[in-house]
């Protein structure tokens, strides 16, 4: 998402939604691997978190993240991942700066148990469809992993590398059984965990 799709500069500023989350983390430190700067959403109490990793924190809880974002880029940033879809993903796209790119990869901020898991991506492959035919010099694309499964492979491999130096590093809320399963994905959904959660035999 951040070399192959947007692909980052140094110098440039990326906003990462979700900042203190399992891929968040990820995304927030391979950027500032490449000297880039990385505004990155997540709550008060995970702020320290953020700041560790070299980026700058804004409470989506309770900052105007729009507005926030265009006070410390005002020309726009150039890349938003946005995991939230929804409604939210129009506030990632219009925070970009002239030749951004909007990464959607996922619709946590619309899903809902009840209904059927493949319709809130409806909504949003229409409006990433438009965004992406229309003269506006921005971009937008969805990623997942089925679509690429080769680059995911080598992408993978090559960030097992980074932390296999000490260049990337694991950020593990917690660790439970199997049998607590439920526990580990009401944390995850809840938003308390910090990183990734690992579920172990």
């Amino acid at each position: 998402m951040l070399h192959r799709i947007a692909k980052v500069r140094p110098g440039q500023t990326v906003l990462v939604h979700g900042a203190s989350g399992g891929v968040g983390t990820v995304l927030t430190q391979l950027a500032r691997l490449r000297d880039v700067r990385v505004l990155g959403t997540a709550s008060a109490a995970k702020h320290d978190t953020v700041r560790a990793m070299g980026a700058t924190p804004i409470d989506y809880r309770t900052e105007d993240v729009p507005a926030r974002v265009a006070k410390l880029a005002p020309d726009g940033v150039d890349a938003v991942f946005d995991h939230l879809g929804g409604p939210a993903v129009i506030d990632s796209w219009q925070m970009l700066g002239p030749g951004g790119t909007l990464v959607s990869y996922g619709v946590a901020a619309a899903l809902d148990a009840t209904e059927h898991r493949l319709k809130p991506f409806v909504p949003l492959f229409g409006r990433i469809a438009l965004w992406s035919v229309l003269p506006n010099d921005r971009r937008a694309t969805f990623y997942y992993v089925q679509r690429w499964p080769n680059r995911f492979g080598e992408d993978l491999e090559r960030v097992f590398k980074l932390l296999a130096d000490g260049s990337l590093t694991v950020h593990v809320d917690r660790r439970l059984p199997l049998e607590d399963a439920s526990e580990a994905l009401r944390l995850l959904d809840s938003g308390e965990a910090t990183g990734k959660v690992v579920i172990t035999p």
